[in-house]
């Protein structure tokens, strides 16, 4: 272990710094695998939340880094930590996980191996760290131009994806069920490419190319919305928004919807969640 690691007050700390000196950014979480420190904010509703400008620690994610110097900064902030999480999505590595969890009545380590199969590609050799659970997370590394949302079981049940603004627990923290640790003779490789055709799978699709709203269409989706009853104005919003965006017109239409939704009597809070609901069914990053 190196030096800087050795000489760390706590355990939990040793293992944040070792992974700082590989270039992966950290921040120190709670048994609950949650971030460690709350917000700033949290008491003061009329200042906005940050992504870390006012220059104070709690942003989550956001003030994880590799600087020893910060790293000591936030664990003296949070001596209650047990563990810590490694930002996804943050050069140099710009880490993917792939978290193969246990799920009942699922086989995560099956259903990626199926996928590869179907898709042609090779799960690499890489770091592999063992959850208490009996899980595994695969570090790999994508494009520095990509950013990969993170997922719940978009892939396969029990295959979870975290991508830019997700973290991973690193290897050496302690959580509620117990301690997460590096699978053996994976401690020393480096996170390995993310295989060009897993990655394909980890974006989203490109969004359909939008058409303007026409005679036997659009407009018959907005008169549809328009005309709904108290009861069913909500459902008709959601059916039409689905119809929509199967059609390739989702976003050109969104905003007539919006209008007829409101015209029908839908308080206007519901039918954007509504549409929201629609364009995340299909497949649209909103």
């Amino acid at each position: 272990m190196a030096t800087s690691a050795r000489r760390a007050g706590t355990p939990v700390l040793a293992h944040a710094l070792s992974a700082a000196e590989r270039g992966l950014a950290v921040i120190p979480l709670s048994r609950r695998k949650l971030p460690a420190l709350r917000s700033p904010h949290r008491a003061d509703p009329a200042h906005p939340p940050c992504h870390g400008e006012c220059g104070r620690f709690g942003h989550g994610v956001h003030d994880a880094s590799a600087d020893p110097a910060r790293v000591r900064a936030l664990f003296a902030a949070a001596p209650w930590a047990t563990g810590y999480g490694i930002a996804c999505g943050m050069p140099p590595h710009h880490l993917i996980g792939v978290d193969l969890d246990t799920k009942p009545g699922t086989d995560s380590p099956a259903a990626l191996r199926a996928l590869a199969a179907r898709h042609g590609f090779t799960v690499p050799e890489t770091v592999v760290v063992l959850t208490p659970s009996g899980g595994r997370h695969l570090w790999l590394t994508g494009p520095p131009d990509v950013a990969v949302p993170n997922s719940a079981s978009r892939l396969a049940p029990g295959i979870d994806i975290r991508g830019a603004g997700g973290y991973l627990v690193g290897p050496g923290s302690r959580g509620t069920h117990g301690t997460y640790t590096t699978a053996p003779g994976t401690a020393r490789l480096r996170p390995a490419p993310c295989p060009p055709a897993l990655l394909d799978l980890l974006l989203p699709p490109p969004p359909r190319p939008a058409r303007a709203p026409s005679a036997d269409g659009g407009a018959a989706l907005v008169h549809f919305v328009r005309t709904a009853h108290e009861g069913e104005r909500n459902a008709r919003l959601f059916w039409a928004a689905c119809r929509a965006h199967e059609q390739g017109m989702g976003p050109s239409l969104t905003p007539h919807l919006l209008d007829a939704a409101l015209d029908a009597g839908l308080p206007e809070p519901e039918a954007r969640a509504t549409l929201t609901s629609a364009a995340r069914r299909a497949g649209y990053r909103v």
